[in-house]
């Protein structure tokens, strides 16, 4: 099509064309920024989201089940029911109580989970890594010696322990007596301290079996709720409905998405912000493609007058400088692209950005790129230098061949 032939051949400048060239090269330039720019800091936010929700389901459950104002006790019965729901995987019992820690160095309030068996036996919840001492003495310590618990390393930082550290445990849900309630004081050893990689549940959860821990707050054979699994966790919120309709109003299910869902909100809200910041930059850099078009139509009017005469419809003159204007915007696109790869690629194999991990959850800069974002950053862009082609499409079409001869 010739259409496509003139506009290439147009953007080869000629001696006297040199300022358009330089302002074609400086909106290419600006394109690019812009897209790489949106590429890095969308790929930074699905990065961060994903890493976030990853360390909450790696300590947290997808569902839990609980009985409001009371314990479970038959939790066997009603691990087989909720098992039996599509899409779960599993349910596990848990425990779970905030207490205070007293340690040789301090003392720091926190939470003990009570944790099952078989979590334990194989090392502890999934992406926990264990820095010192194993979960597994959790289970195996001898009735003669203390109990031991897995602390989180920030936790056991502030309170100075170690793994073979005496620490006393503290639950104000203690024993009721005629001189009012009396806090359950109960001595354990650390056996094992790990590292989630969150700040908040390093700094304030400790693990325990549930048989310890039932004993040490005086539960007989009772649990706080369950903790399901699923396969699909973007379906938790249906598959915890159809559990709470199958276990009637005397449960209560919450899934992930529930209980975080102003962090996720804020996340996404975040990231839609940030797209269309950047965006702007993208489009200061249309507005170079039109002042661009605008210059070659005034530089081309004796070309456009000779192309009407030989034919050319209206069409193609706006064809030919909108074609003009895409090329330009999918080279800045093509290059802005290639150079968001480099450097996301530079930022995910050195982690050379670091974070305080007590302020942002995580602490090093993550990052995720999907397939999605690429093609809305490549599709807007593309919308964007489209539009700034056309007016002066528009305005070159209108010429009238014998007024732009006689006074080109």
């Amino acid at each position: 099509m010739f259409e496509r032939l003139v506009a290439l051949r147009y953007l080869k400048a000629k001696r006297r064309e040199k300022f358009i060239s330089l302002i074609s090269f400086i909106s290419i330039a600006g394109i690019a920024v812009g897209v790489m720019a949106l590429l890095v800091v969308i790929g930074v936010m699905t990065g961060f989201d994903q890493d976030l929700r990853n360390k909450i389901l790696s300590v947290n459950a997808h569902i839990i089940v609980l009985k409001p104002g009371y314990s479970l006790n038959d939790y066997d019965n009603v691990a087989k029911q909720v098992e039996a729901v599509p899409g779960v995987v599993s349910a596990k019992p848990f425990i779970y109580t905030q207490v205070m820690f007293s340690g040789p160095g301090n003392i720091s309030g926190g939470v003990i989970r009570g944790l099952d068996l078989p979590t334990i036996e194989q090392g502890g919840p999934p992406a926990v890594q264990v820095k010192e001492g194993s979960f597994k003495s959790l289970v195996e310590t001898p009735d003669a010696e203390l109990p031991e618990v897995a602390m989180g390393n920030e936790l056991a930082k502030n309170i100075g322990a170690s793994v073979g550290t005496h620490i006393k445990i503290i639950s104000p849900l203690g024993t009721l007596t005629p001189m009012g309630r009396i806090p359950r004081i109960k001595n354990f050893q650390v056996g094992a301290i790990f590292h989630s990689g969150m700040f908040e549940f390093d700094n304030t959860l400790v693990y325990a079996s549930i048989p310890r821990v039932q004993d040490y707050l005086g539960l007989d054979d009772k649990v706080t709720g369950l903790e399901v699994q699923v396969k699909d966790i973007y379906a938790a919120d249906a598959i915890a409905a159809e559990i709470q309709k199958k276990l009637g109003p005397a449960y209560q299910t919450r899934d992930w998405m529930r209980m975080n869902r102003s962090l996720f909100a804020a996340l996404k809200l975040e990231k839609i912000a940030m797209f269309i910041i950047l965006t702007l930059i993208v489009l200061v850099a249309a507005f170079n493609i039109t002042s661009t078009l605008i210059m070659l139509v005034m530089e081309k009017t004796k070309d456009i007058a000779i192309l009407k005469s030989m034919g050319a419809t209206r069409r193609s003159i706006m064809k030919i400088f909108m074609l003009e204007g895409v090329i330009i915007g999918a080279i800045g696109t093509v290059i802005g692209l290639a150079l968001g790869f480099l450097l996301t690629g530079i930022l995910q194999k050195y982690e050379f950005i670091k974070l305080p991990s007590d302020v942002y959850y995580i602490s090093t800069l993550p990052v995720k790129i999907e397939t999605l974002d690429v093609a809305m950053i490549a599709g807007a862009t593309m919308l964007i230098s489209f539009l700034a082609t056309l007016y002066p499409s528009w305005q070159a079409s209108r010429l009238e061949p014998v007024e732009a001869i006689r006074f080109g």
